[in-house]
């Protein structure tokens, strides 16, 4: 039943040979020369353009930087090297190449003025926060596009692959971040990378391995490969520790949220014309936004309606479209 699946997704008159796959994949075979100068030189200008589109909050050019971005050639070659069981160098260039984007992104970094709040650039706040779910696209986009890439018939599918994976933006946003020193939002966009980077692997290497890409069973280092799998492993863990915790924050963070908005609304509920805009979690303090044509109600009731439903520690701050801003103080009282 498996080998059936497995002809279906990669059917041997379509499977390429190692040594075309090789030849894609691996920069040091045949004119390693024009391969690196290529590699170099589209990851140089998508580095530039992707930090063009994050500092104008451009999303197209962001696109279009993913696009020609090369950085996904030696990943697969990781993931090759590892069924194979060789060595050619892709791990070196993944790391050269990340350094030189971020290294981008920090130069960039010089260009945004000192009051800039990075976290309303929706290309850098989308970046900063994976959760789970990022974690679980990277996975299938890996997947595809390693089937892309072994299967003659279907290699039109790798640009959208390059689009779906996000590889260059996270680096170039982790090194803006870097730049002006805002820490922990680069962790979060280096975070992002590694979940993405790490996907690939996997995924490439599962399709491999089913490609009939590795080394002959009588022929394997066993104790290379358990190594190989268990520092994978250790990685995938790393990055699943606070992919799921920033899923398990933003989940709360949402429930939140949504008991203060229906709060609110109760508490507006014996104003007529009056309702709930917005309310955001900044902090530990609760901005809640409401439209009223007179001054707001005592925001007593509120707290009161507040409390045990969100964290006594939580702030609650009222801003009317009167312009009266009203601080509720702590639902803990």
């Amino acid at each position: 039943m498996l080998s059936g699946f497995l002809e279906r997704v990669l059917p041997a008159s379509q499977r390429r040979t190692p040594d075309e796959l090789a030849q894609d994949l691996d920069l040091s075979v045949g004119d390693s020369r024009a391969k690196r100068s290529a590699f170099w030189t589209m990851l140089t200008l998508s580095s530039v353009i992707a930090a063009g589109g994050v500092l104008t909050d451009s999303t197209a050019t962001v696109i279009g930087a993913m696009i020609i971005a090369p950085l996904s050639t030696p990943i697969m070659g990781i993931a090759l090297d590892i069924v194979r069981q060789s060595r050619t160098g892709a791990v070196r260039t993944v790391v050269l190449g990340c350094l030189l984007v971020v290294g981008v992104g920090l130069l960039f970094s010089l260009v945004v003025p000192g009051g800039y709040d990075l976290l309303q650039n929706a290309q850098v706040s989308g970046r900063t926060s994976p959760g789970l779910m990022a974690l679980v696209a990277a996975l299938a986009t890996g997947a595809a596009g390693a089937v892309g890439l072994a299967r003659r018939d279907v290699a039109a599918v790798l640009p959208g692959v390059a689009i779906a994976i996000s590889l260059v933006p996270p680096l170039v946003v982790a090194g803006v971040c870097l730049g002006k020193a805002d820490l922990w939002q680069a962790a979060g966009a280096l975070v992002l990378f590694l979940s993405n980077l790490l996907a690939l692997v996997f995924a490439g290497m599962v399709v491999f391995a089913a490609s009939g890409y590795g080394k002959p069973r009588e022929h394997r280092n066993r104790r290379a490969a358990r190594r190989a799998y268990l520092a994978l492993g250790l990685l995938f863990a790393a990055v699943f520790v606070p992919l799921a915790a920033n899923t398990a924050a933003t989940v709360l963070i949402t429930v939140w949220t949504n008991r203060v908005e229906d709060a609110a609304d109760r508490w507006l509920s014996g104003q007529p014309d009056s309702s709930v805009t917005s309310v955001r979690l900044v902090s530990r303090t609760m901005h809640v936004e409401v439209l009223v044509d007179e001054s707001a109600p005592s925001t007593d009731d509120l707290l009161a309606d507040l409390r045990g439903r969100i964290p006594a520690q939580f702030h609650v701050v009222v801003d009317t479209t009167a312009g009266q801003r009203v601080d509720a103080g702590p639902v803990g009282g």
